[in-house]
């Protein structure tokens, strides 16, 4: 897998996608500004479902921007190219997203007043999450099967490295006045309280019928509809979706469709093992 990944103390990232050796060195001192907006995940944590609320937060319900901008334009991850030419010399409020570990991070981050948002999602499905999406990236190899996929997720042998060291990196900014944890599993529950909860955090206001576009314009089944949201634009550059779509279901609790007894008692034990030191309640799913 050495010739897919870029591996950056110790964590490997995606060689297609991420800062090539050139502009390293400038992007490590990229300036998050107190105004930006930073969504922090694991990915296949929900990442652009948390990314299209914000949007329509940011419009006031209005879904003409998710419907015109491609969701990677409105939202640059910081750590690719692209990203990260889009917004270094952008003006004004900033929605950035990122899946690096908080060790790798651009330092800034820690001495600005950016809003910073870390998006949470029980590990099982973001493992079979995981599988189904690298079937079909064109970036990244190709897991034959679940076993196989499963053996690389525990050891940490994937884009951004560990799950069980990125949620515990990022769990140390808990309790600071601009850093927000919210679960994927909250969310599914309960969309409208929580996106009242993220307004709040912004210092944002919604009126009831923005809200309610919000609502509407931010559900699974209206964002696996929007080209601008659900990577068609994509297709045969980086995704080969013969074999499946990048918004695949939307749901909590997948993971039980495809873990054995013997995968889901050899997780539970590793998560044990590993999330001890973490308050369980930090981790609202079954």
């Amino acid at each position: 897998m050495s010739d897919q990944y870029v591996w950056l103390k110790g964590i490997p990232l995606p060689a297609l996608t991420f800062i090539p050796e050139a502009l390293r060195e400038e992007w490590e001192t990229f300036v998050f500004k107190d105004e930006d907006v930073v969504i922090l995940t694991y990915p296949k944590s929900g990442t652009h479902w948390l990314i299209e609320i914000l949007c329509l937060i940011f419009s006031k319900g209005d879904p003409k921007w998710i419907q015109s901008v491609p969701i990677w334009d409105r939202s640059p991850w910081v750590e690719t190219e692209s990203g990260y030419n889009s917004l270094k010399d952008k003006e004004g409020p900033r929605l950035i997203s990122s899946h690096l570990p908080i060790q790798l991070i651009p330092k800034s981050l820690f001495s600005s007043k950016a809003k910073v948002i870390y998006l949470i999602r029980n590990p099982r499905d973001i493992l079979v999450a995981g599988y189904f999406f690298y079937r079909i990236s064109n970036f990244i190899k190709k897991p034959e099967l679940l076993e196989e996929y499963f053996e690389w997720f525990i050891q940490g042998n994937v884009p951004y490295g560990s799950w069980f060291d990125h949620t515990h990196g990022w769990m140390s900014m808990k309790g600071k006045e601009n850093f927000l944890i919210l679960s994927y599993e909250e969310l599914k529950r309960d969309r409208r309280s929580n996106t009242e909860k993220i307004c709040q955090f912004l210092g944002k206001k919604l009126e009831p019928e923005e809200l309610n576009s919000l609502l509407k314009n931010s559900s699974f089944q209206v964002m696996k509809e929007n080209k601008m949201s659900n990577y068609s634009l994509l297709r045969g550059q980086y995704l080969d979706e013969k074999n499946g779509s990048i918004l695949r279901k939307g749901i909590s609790g997948d993971w039980k469709n495809y873990f054995t007894v013997a995968q889901a008692e050899a997780f539970d034990k590793i998560f044990q093992e590993k999330m001890a030191d973490l308050p369980q309640e930090l981790f609202p799913w079954e």
